[in-house]
C-alpha cells in the first residue's frame, strides 16, 4: 500500500511549510533532546543517535534541520564543557539530574552560549516547554531556575536590558 500524503501536503501554489518557523525550531529542539537523551541512556556516538533519529522520523521537512543538527552536535560534542558551566548553579549532582534535566540543561546551555540571535528569554521558555512535555513534575521549575543564573552569567548586557526595561 503506498502512502497517500504527497511529498508536499501545501495546496497547489501555497508556500510548502518554513523550516524555519516556530514550530519547526520548537520540533527541532523535541527531535535533539530525544537525540540527546538518547545519547545519556545508550552511550551511542553522536552519528549513531543522528542517524537513528533521522531514519526513524517522519517529515523532517517539517523541523529546521539545521539547528536541529546544530544543537545536537554542539550538546553532546561538548557536553563536558557545558556541565562544567551549569554545575556550579545545580543544588545536586549532575548525577542526581533525571536524564531529561540533564539532557535539557546541555541543550540550554549549549544554545545559551552559541545561538546568540536566539533571545535568552526564548531559549529558557522553550527548555521550559520541554521540561514540562517530557520531564517529571517539578522539573520545569528546576530546570527554569538554572537557566535564568545562567543566562545571567552567559548574556549579562542582555539580561541586563531586559530587566531595565521591565521596569
Amino acid at each position: 500500500m503506498t502512502d497517500p500524503t504527497p511529498p508536499n501536503p501545501a495546496p497547489e501554489g501555497a508556500a510548502s511549510p518554513n523550516p524555519t518557523s516556530k514550530m519547526a525550531r520548537r520540533r527541532a529542539r523535541e527531535l535533539a533532546l530525544q537525540g540527546v537523551y538518547q545519547w545519556l541512556l545508550s552511550g551511542n556516538t553522536m552519528a549513531t543517535v543522528q542517524r537513528h533519529l533521522e531514519s526513524e522520523t517522519e517529515r523532517l521537512d517539517r523541523i529546521d534541520r539545521e539547528l536541529f543538527v546544530s544543537l545536537l552536535r554542539g550538546a553532546i560534542g561538548s557536553a563536558d564543557e557545558l556541565r562544567a558551566v551549569f554545575t556550579p548553579l545545580l543544588s545536586r549532582p549532575v548525577s542526581e539530574l533525571s536524564p531529561i534535566e540533564h539532557a535539557i540543561l546541555l541543550l540550554g546551555t549549549h544554545e545559551l552560549r552559541h545561538n546568540l540571535d536566539t533571545p535568552y528569554r526564548v531559549v529558557i521558555n522553550e527548555a521550559i516547554e520541554l521540561a514540562k512535555g517530557y520531564g517529571g513534575t517539578d522539573g520545569h521549575k528546576f530546570v527554569n531556575g538554572v537557566l535564568d543564573k545562567l543566562a545571567a552569567r552567559l548574556r549579562p548586557q542582555e539580561v541586563d536590558a531586559a530587566r531595565a526595561a521591565k521596569g
